[in-house]
């Protein structure tokens, strides 16, 4: 690792302090939590958030529905993977991704070099649950939308088990535990992404 890239991060007095090496990097499904989890992890660690696809429209000054619709989804996914890389570069910290960044087998290397990807494995009710009422997910704006979420799902998830941790998402978790859990995960499994020290 070079010098002067680790993060340490701000915890309370008394407990471990916590020094992150390499950015979490945040995949899976839609639903999954992944920002909501990810804000919490990274006030948790006391290191930046960051949310690829709201980085993608403050560049674009566009939604990403208008993204879609305006330029297409290849557009979107190139926009996707310069934005990745770029974040993956900067200092480390905890980063969300859109539900289709990871099927990118360029994005799934750099991530894997340059980061640490951790899925958010929601079964699909907990899903529809979650984006049933919103309008913002262009993929689910279909005669279908569940039906749609169901053949995401299934084609994704192999893929998500890519993932170099996968972390279970239970409905009846907080944020906060489930940002605990991923922690724990990643101090068990990734020492060289994160260590506490005293």
């Amino acid at each position: 690792m070079a010098e002067g890239t680790d993060h340490k991060g701000l915890t309370a007095a008394g407990a471990p302090s916590v020094v992150l090496h390499k950015t979490i990097v945040f995949v899976g499904m839609m639903g999954a939590g992944k920002t909501a989890v990810g804000r919490a992890l990274a006030a948790q660690l006391g290191v930046a958030f960051r949310d690829s696809d709201h980085e993608i429209e403050e560049a674009a000054q566009r939604s990403i529905a208008e993204i879609f619709a305006r330029d297409g989804e290849a557009f979107f996914r190139r926009k996707e993977t310069q934005i990745i890389e770029r974040l993956l570069k900067g200092t480390p910290g905890v980063l969300s991704t859109g539900g289709g960044a990871f099927m990118s087998e360029a994005n799934r290397r750099m991530i894997s070099q340059m980061g640490v990807s951790v899925w958010l494995d929601a079964d699909l009710d907990l899903l529809w649950e979650r984006v049933r009422h919103k309008d913002t997910r262009p993929l689910l704006r279909t005669p279908d939308p569940k039906a749609t979420l169901q053949g995401l799902y299934e084609a994704r998830v192999p893929v998500y088990r890519q993932a170099d941790i996968a972390v279970a998402s239970e409905p009846k978790l907080s944020v906060d535990a489930m940002a605990d859990r991923v922690t724990q995960a990643l101090l068990r499994e990734r020492p060289d992404v994160m260590e506490t020290v005293t």
